[in-house]
């Protein structure tokens, strides 16, 4: 999860300084003669799943005021569940886009929304379809909670995390999905996703009473043990 913050972050800052200094990395212009890209200053920030490293990227002007994170800011709490969100499966490029501005306020044009989000997308995409170990010995669903934007209302969604501890003992988010209509039906859909993406076997399952869960388990892994969450790990 960790790393899944920080790239996000990462690549929010370059596309920031892209719009800066009016050009895109490698790209030749006469902008790029005036001011250009100058290295990286390390920073660590603070979250609540711990600490995450980023580089801040440079102008040679310094003149880039990078704005996702502040020059003294250290702390992403309050807008990590909001980075989390955008890479749930199930959530429209028009969500996260909204997710986006949401996360910037009103600092930020719709045009720059624009440019950061084709900036992610990718990575997105990459995140969401990579391969998956063939044994987890536990598996934990948990889900979090998050604001969206939908023209100019606003209402809440559920989106569950998928934590995985591997076989030498690693936690690992590996799915995360945007909650609509939760029945067998969608907790099934899920699990296929999982099992797509080379997951062969479940040893137990945690998750607390989800509706349609156990028997959506039974179709897709009829050997995983389900538990009833005591105590939430996402």
């Amino acid at each position: 999860m960790k790393d899944l913050l920080g790239d996000t972050i990462q690549n929010m800052l370059e596309a920031e300084l892209d719009e800066h200094l009016g050009y895109e990395k490698y790209e030749s212009t006469e902008e790029a003669k005036s001011n250009y890209r100058n290295g990286y200053t390390s920073k660590t920030l603070k979250s609540s799943v711990g600490q995450v490293e980023i580089d801040i990227p440079r102008d040679r002007n310094a003149e880039f005021e990078p704005k996702i994170v502040p020059k003294y800011k250290r702390d992403i709490s309050e807008i990590e569940n909001k980075i989390i969100a955008m890479y749930a499966r199930g959530m429209s490029t028009r969500e996260i886009n909204e997710q986006i501005q949401e996360i910037y306020g009103f600092e930020v044009s719709a045009e720059m929304v624009s440019k950061i989000t084709d900036k992610i997308l990718p990575q997105i995409e990459e995140w969401q379809k990579r391969p998956l170990g063939e044994v987890y010995p536990i598996v934990f669903i948990d889900a979090i909670h998050f604001s969206v934007k939908n023209d100019g209302i606003v209402s809440k969604k559920a989106v569950y995390i998928v934590l995985a501890i591997d076989i030498e003992g690693q936690k690992d988010v590996i799915g995360i999905y945007v909650g609509e209509n939760e029945s067998s039906k969608f907790w099934l859909s899920v699990l296929k996703d999982l099992k797509n993406r080379g997951v062969k076997d479940i040893l137990i399952l945690c998750a607390d009473a989800l509706s349609g869960i156990k028997d959506a388990i039974n179709a897709a892994f009829p050997n995983t043990e389900y538990q009833r969450c005591i105590v939430h790990q996402c």
